[in-house]
C-alpha cells in the first residue's frame, strides 16, 4: 500500500480521493502512504476509488487487491506466483520504488505458508520481527556491487 500511494500521481483524481477520504490522516502521512489496516480495508472496498484512478494506477491497485485475496488471505491461489509477479510488473510500470520487503517477497515466495491469513497475531508478530532482523542483517551488506547483483538477479529471474 505504501509503495502504491507513493507512486500515485499526486495531482490525479485517485490521490485526491484518498486525501478527501481520510482528512484527519494528515498530508504527510498520505503522501508517504502510511495507513493502518482499517483504512486499507476501506480503500479496498471503495468502488469510487477504483474509478478515480488512472488506467495504470487502477491496474496496479487491482493487482494489489488480488495479492490481499490470493496470497495474503487464508489460502494461496494456485497461481499465486503469477499474482505476485503481476504486482511487481505493474508497480515497476507505475514507477513505484521497491523496498527490500518487496524483493524479499518475490525471492522467497516458497517460504510463505499456504494459509498466511490464518496465522495468529503471535505468528504475525514473529514474521514482522524476522523481517526486521533480516533488514538489519542486510543493512550492513549494501554495497554497490551487492545491490547491482541483486538487481541483475531479479531482472533475470535468478533469485
Amino acid at each position: 500500500m505504501k509503495n502504491f500511494v507513493k507512486g500515485m500521481d499526486k495531482t490525479g483524481h485517485g490521490f485526491e480521493h484518498v486525501r478527501s477520504k481520510f482528512p484527519n490522516a494528515g498530508d504527510t502521512k498520505i503522501k508517504e502512504g502510511i495507513f493502518i489496516g482499517p483504512q486499507i480495508s476501506e480503500l479496498i472496498q471503495d468502488k469510487q476509488f477504483d474509478e478515480d484512478l488512472n488506467e495504470m494506477e487502477r491496474n496496479a491497485w487491482l493487482s494489489c487487491k488480488r495479492i490481499c485475496k490470493d496470497f495474503l488471505g487464508n489460502h494461496k491461489a494456485a497461481n499465486y506466483q503469477d499474482v505476485v509477479q503481476d504486482l511487481l510488473t505493474l508497480y515497476k510500470a507505475m514507477g513505484c520504488n521497491m523496498s527490500l520487503k518487496i524483493y524479499f517477497l518475490e525471492s522467497h515466495l516458497g517460504f510463505f505458508p499456504e494459509n498466511l491469513g490464518d496465522v495468529s497475531d503471535e505468528h504475525g508478530e514473529r514474521l514482522r520481527q524476522d523481517i526486521m532482523a533480516m533488514e538489519k542483517w542486510y543493512l550492513g551488506k549494501w554495497t554497490l556491487k551487492y545491490v547491482g547483483k541483486l538487481l541483475l538477479d531479479n531482472e533475470e529471474g535468478c533469485t
